[in-house]
């Protein structure tokens, strides 16, 4: 194998290292009955960027989705935000977000919530209908963060 080829997997392998171990799990929640037996991260910081996993809008009191939905909207963008602060980042740096929403007339009732996280611009966003979520939730939301 040519010196110049084998030179160049050698850095595109230790690169690739490198983004590996520069992997940080957020749990937000950390130490919470909930966490302990959820087998997934809050989200995933590699490098600049952050990987947000879907949160619901869960009541803590009831471990079930709120029963209003404008509350349920607020809960899981206090999730979502407190994830994103956790990670070391703000609101202002999430590039993207998904909704799933289980009943589409609710459209406008979580862009009322919604629209009050992000005053300095809005990240790219889709908003898609489902038949359910776990919990009853109405929303189930994540997105991707990159460090300004």
């Amino acid at each position: 194998m040519p010196t110049r080829l084998m030179a160049g997997l050698l850095a595109l392998a230790l690169g690739m290292n490198a983004v590996a171990a520069d992997r940080k799990f957020i749990n937000a929640e950390q130490g919470s009955a909930a966490q302990a037996t959820r087998p997934i991260s809050d989200a995933v910081l590699v490098g600049n960027t952050l990987y947000i996993s879907g949160h619901l809008g869960i009541d803590p009191a009831t471990n079930r989705a709120a029963t209003d939905p404008a509350v349920e909207a607020k809960l899981v963008m206090d999730r979502v935000k407190h994830t994103v602060e956790a990670a070391g980042l703000s609101m202002d740096d999430v590039v993207s977000i998904q909704v799933f929403c289980t009943d589409l007339a609710l459209y406008e009732t979580f862009n009322n919530v919604y629209r009050t996280y992000f005053p300095h611009g809005f990240p790219a966003r889709a908003f898609l209908g489902v038949n359910t979520l776990l919990r009853g939730s109405h929303f189930e939301v994540l997105g991707v963060a990159v460090r300004k």
